[in-house]
């Protein structure tokens, strides 16, 4: 057939939709030279086709090809945009195709659903059929490589990223220029709706461009085309020509002007309303938007994944009702088919014997009737089950979206919305399968245009005005994209839903210094603020933070990060019969100190039925390392799960206690291990100066006779480990120096008075005040644990790799430093032995994705080789493990200073006042030598690196008496091993003090230990995130 004839044949051809659906397919394959549809399983007219109780047949689409498209034929004047909607709603009964096809033979519409690609439409007029790019396109439907050309090239990830690129500019811009951050947050997400309202014709199409063009880059003309558009989607009404829905929702309510963009800002809008809004991803568009509002531009577009958000969503909402779900389905399925089998057969049955019957009456009329009415009442009584099991259904069907209805997810950290959109989109998908599968039984069930699931079952509470309607936007077209792109319509009169349940407050404290409430829902899910307690009274205030903890004293112990009180409130509200199931994310640091205590109260009241121990994130536009925590009361979830694995139970460290897992919680502080791990010191004012200086200063004349060499010493900290040594030096008045004493080494005292005593002033701490010139933390117990020895072991408190290095006794450690008071090479191999590796990354804590050794947890719960720490020589008791130890050290000192790139210097002055000789780059090889660092050799180990490693961890294992270990030992097979070793000798020791002699307990109020602050305390923000160390 030639594009001619089918012109000729179908233009103004005036068949019923049913007379010509099939034969204008037919016309068009003999078009374009394809097979008809004959298949089907795989390509065929009328998929789905089933006849329903009143005798009507129906079907999902008119032509359908697998893997391609889904096609509905319409008659001409029929209305295309129906016609889609009714294709899109049954695309997930014909296996999602790429493309949907609508028709009313006057014009072909072709439109792609591409995953993780903005749907485009094309449209071909009939009159331009036999176009040959027109025939191609139509040649393409019908194979799987052809329907690849239709994907754009485009991702949604790029759209959105562009159009919050774009709106961020302009929102710098406006805040630079001294507007608000709330206003300008106000005007951009007003603005921000409605270029994806335009896009997804809920406004008239190019509304904006014609604004912008008719503004003729005038601001004030701009400014008062807004206001005018603004006040028409308020209550609906009249824009120039075109006319406006009404919008509602609360959005456009008040009567803020909008405010004064530059010329070169209204173009910049206009290049932003040129794109797909209409594709935008509501679950991060809310991160970059504030992004863009916070200037966080440089750290360019992050956001978490909408995947790892789900594993939060998915087991807490989802998987709970989908179990409920199923259990009705059991209940009336099986019935339903049963009674639809048995009315088949007795149909069956009645028309097999029909004539027998007949034929056999006319000998024997009785007989004869007495079969039939045995017919009769079987089909009677089959019908009547049918009915019964038919109204069951319906009503399982009906209970089942009524309690989708009433189901509520609370966010009490929203933020911009996105975990709350993702709890509304997937409780949408999960009343679209309910219907779907209800409509297979056949029992009266159709879906009706409207869902029982809207965004009235999200509620949310957020502290950050600008955040909290930027998430009201967020549920809003995360809504309207979920029913345009399911074949829904979008609801009307007002477009919007009122969302005042997504509240703008504190969510833990009232402004009178009561406890919060939260409204009452079914689970609860979030991201609250990653804030740990040191950082919160310099992020919220001391006031605030002094009346939170008063309040939540006795729930949330002093030291605990901020996230942990959303998790007590959460625990309170399960324990209380308030709350069914609650799944929340925290900085993987709450499996360890006092954080954990809040996960111990959790399990102790109810349980951890699923856990994430160890996820990416992002936070404020950077990456950490998460926990990912869902709970409930003990008689909820019967199955757990861990990382992905089944679970018999889950531990407050989030981990398991099954055969493979070994509870590491119930490890117990070894009193032989006391008053040997030490936190360095804490400064806390600048006392550092650099290695040219202090050796200037050395020798320089004071008036009491003394040489500075008292108060000046070599200082390391966790970078002087983990990189090189930075040749840092420190003035140190020691524990207790008098004010008058410490005058009279001059140059010192002046360098820290200039520097640190206006500093210090400011301090809430009297003793960091009034003895400004000592270090705030000068750690007695730490110095005097290594007097009298040459050398001590020294870890950094954070790191990628758990290392172990000596420093020689002169050198101060820092407090990114923990200290070993050990001289011993035995306890330097066992501490860097597989062993206590395994040990110290379980039984510790995290900062990010990098470990944190606690002495508390770590070290003095350690259970060493027996006699390890208390034979007066036991390097000569465990030669094997000293022997393995000194040389791990000298291959990896070789390695990082070696001879040809390496000098080792020592001024006069340093070797009169007894200091080491530094490791300095020969000239040439400055750059060679930076790169040489323990980070660097442990991220790739050579194969030196990993025997040597290997040959220390079996003679390790030898004094443990491990005699058959092997690299293939399990790390679970180790930790249960030094678990029971722990326990057995906790036994046997008298009770542990709680807190190491001369140190502060780690999990003491962080209120005795917080850096001072010599900035005031700013305005409680929503997510304020720890600054990173190194």
């Amino acid at each position: 057939m030639t594009p001619q004839e089918f012109i000729a044949k179908w233009k103004d051809n005036k068949l019923n939709e049913r007379a010509g659906a099939q034969l204008h397919f037919i016309h068009l394959c003999r078009l374009l030279d394809v097979p008809e549809p004959l298949d089907p399983d795989s390509y065929c007219f009328e998929r789905g086709k089933q006849t329903g109780q009143n005798g009507k047949e129906t079907w999902w689409a008119d032509v359908w090809k697998k893997g391609c498209f889904a096609w509905e034929n319409k008659a001409p004047g029929v209305d295309l945009d129906k016609a889609l909607e009714q294709v899109t709603r049954y695309a997930d009964r014909l296996d999602n195709p790429p493309l949907l096809v609508v028709c009313d033979r006057e014009m072909i519409r072709i439109k792609t659903r591409f995953n993780g690609h903005p749907s485009q439409t094309h449209h071909i007029p009939i009159e331009e059929i036999g176009r040959p790019e027109n025939l191609q396109k139509l040649r393409n439907l019908f194979s799987e490589d052809g329907v690849e050309t239709f994907r754009p090239k485009a991702t949604t990830l790029d759209v959105t990223q562009a159009v919050a690129r774009d709106i961020g500019g302009i929102a710098t811009a406006l805040i630079k220029r001294g507007h608000p951050k709330p206003t300008v947050s106000h005007f951009l997400i007003r603005i921000v709706f409605c270029l994806f309202a335009e896009d997804c014709g809920l406004l008239p199409a190019g509304l904006f461009a014609r604004i912008i063009a008719n503004s003729q880059g005038d601001p004030a003309r701009f400014g008062g085309f807004l206001k005018e558009l603004f006040r028409a989607m308020k209550k609906g009404g009249t824009f120039g020509a075109d006319g406006i829905k009404w919008f509602n929702g609360g959005l456009f309510n008040d009567n803020a002007p909008p405010l004064p963009l530059l010329p070169a800002e209204i173009a910049a809008l206009g290049q932003a309303a040129a794109e797909n809004w209409n594709a935008i991803e509501p679950s991060i568009f809310g991160t970059l938007f504030e992004n863009g509002l916070e200037n966080r531009a440089e750290r360019g577009a992050h956001y978490t994944d909408p995947k790892t958000i789900g594993k939060i969503i998915q087991p807490v909402v989802i998987a709970p009702l989908r179990a409920e779900w199923q259990a009705l389905k059991d209940k009336v399925e099986a019935p339903l088919l049963a009674a639809r089998a048995e009315l088949d057969a007795a149909q069956k049955e009645a028309k097999k014997r029909e004539k027998a019957i007949l034929k056999a009456a006319q000998a024997d009329t009785a007989g004869a009737k007495v079969e039939m009415e045995a017919l009769r009442k079987r089909l009677g009584k089959a019908e009547k089950a049918l009915n019964a099991a038919r109204k069951s259904a319906l009503q399982a069907i009906q209970a089942m979206l009524k309690r989708l209805n009433g189901f509520r997810v609370l966010d009490p950290a929203c933020g911009s919305g996105n975990f709350l959109y993702l709890a509304l989109r997937d409780l949408k998908n999960l009343e679209h399968e309910v219907g779907r599968e209800a409509e297979n039984w056949n029992c009266g069930f159709t879906r009706q245009t409207q869902t029982e699931t809207s965004p009235a079952n999200v509620m949310g509470i957020e502290i950050e005005p600008y955040a909290a309607e930027l998430a009201r936007v967020t549920v809003w077209i995360g809504e309207i994209q979920w029913l345009r792109e399911n074949g829904y319509p979008v609801r009307e009169n007002p477009v919007l839903q009122n969302l005042e349940h997504i509240e703008n407050r504190d969510a833990l404290m009232n402004e009178d210094g009561g406890e919060a409430e939260w409204p009452v829902a079914d689970v609860i899910v979030g991201n609250p603020p990653f804030l740990g307690d040191k950082k919160m009274i310099g992020e919220l205030g001391e006031d605030y933070v002094s009346r939170l903890r008063k309040l939540y004293k006795g729930r949330v112990p002093g030291g605990a990060d901020l996230v942990t009180y959303w998790f007590e409130k959460a625990r309170a509200q399960i324990a209380g019969g308030k709350l069914q199931r609650a799944g929340l994310v925290a900085t993987n640091s709450i499996r360890g100190g006092a954080s954990r205590k809040v996960l111990e109260r959790i399990c102790e009241s109810g349980r951890i039925f699923e856990a994430w121990s160890d996820e990416e994130w992002v936070n404020d536009g950077a990456a950490v390392r998460v926990s990912l925590i869902g709970f409930s009361a003990k008689s909820q979830n019967p199955s757990s799960s861990l990382d992905g694995k089944n679970a018999e139970t889950i531990n407050s460290n989030l981990t398991s206690n099954n055969k493979k897992f070994s509870d590491l919680t119930k490890a117990k502080r070894l009193s032989i291990n006391l008053g040997i791990a030490f936190i360095g010191t804490q400064k806390n004012g600048s006392f550092d100066i650099p290695g040219y200086i202090a050796r200037k200063w050395i020798n320089l004349p004071n008036p009491n006779s003394k040489s500075n060499r008292d108060v000046l010493r070599p200082w390391a900290n966790g970078l002087d480990i983990t990189r090189r040594q930075s040749d840092t030096w420190i003035i140190d008045f020691g524990v207790n120096m008098s004010f008058s004493d410490a005058t009279l080494y001059e140059k010192p005292f002046s360098h820290i008075k200039e520097l640190v005593e206006k500093f210090r002033s400011t301090n809430r701490r009297e003793a960091y005040k009034t003895k400004w010139w000592i270090h705030a933390e000068a750690r007695p117990g730490m110095r005097k644990a290594i007097t009298g020895i040459k050398r001590y072991i020294a870890t950094p408190r954070i790191s990628k790799h758990r290392l172990f290095v000596w420093l020689v006794d002169c050198i101060l450690p820092d407090c990114q430093i923990v200290v070993i008071a050990r001289s011993d090479s035995s306890v330097f191999g066992i501490l860097h032995s597989r062993f206590h590796e395994l040990w110290s990354l379980r039984m510790g804590t995290s900062l990010e994705d990098r470990p944190r050794y606690t002495p508390a947890t770590t070290f003095e719960t350690f259970p060493f080789p027996e006699g390890v720490l208390t034979d007066p020589d036991p390097d000569a008791r465990f030669p094997e493990i000293a022997a393995a130890a000194k040389n791990l050290n000298q291959l990896r000192e070789n390695w990082l200073n070696p001879e040809i790139w390496v000098d080792w210097v020592q001024t006069p002055e340093e070797a009169a006042a007894g200091f080491p000789k530094r490791p300095v780059a020969k000239p040439g090889f400055e750059a060679d030598v930076k790169k040489l660092t323990l980070t660097n050799l442990y991220n790739k180990p050579p194969a030196w690196l990993i025997n040597t490693h290997q040959i220390l961890d079996k003679a390790v294992a030898a004094a443990y008496g491990w005699k058959d270990y092997g690299p293939e030992w399990t790390d679970e097979d180790i930790l249960s091993r030094l678990l029971a070793l722990n326990l057995e000798r906790a036994k046997n020791q008298a009770a542990t003090p709680s807190t190491t002699e001369g140190e502060p307990d780690e999990d003491a109020d962080p209120q005795d230990h917080e850096a001072p602050s010599a900035e005031p305390a700013p305005k409680r923000t929503k997510k304020a995130k720890p600054k990173t160390p190194d």
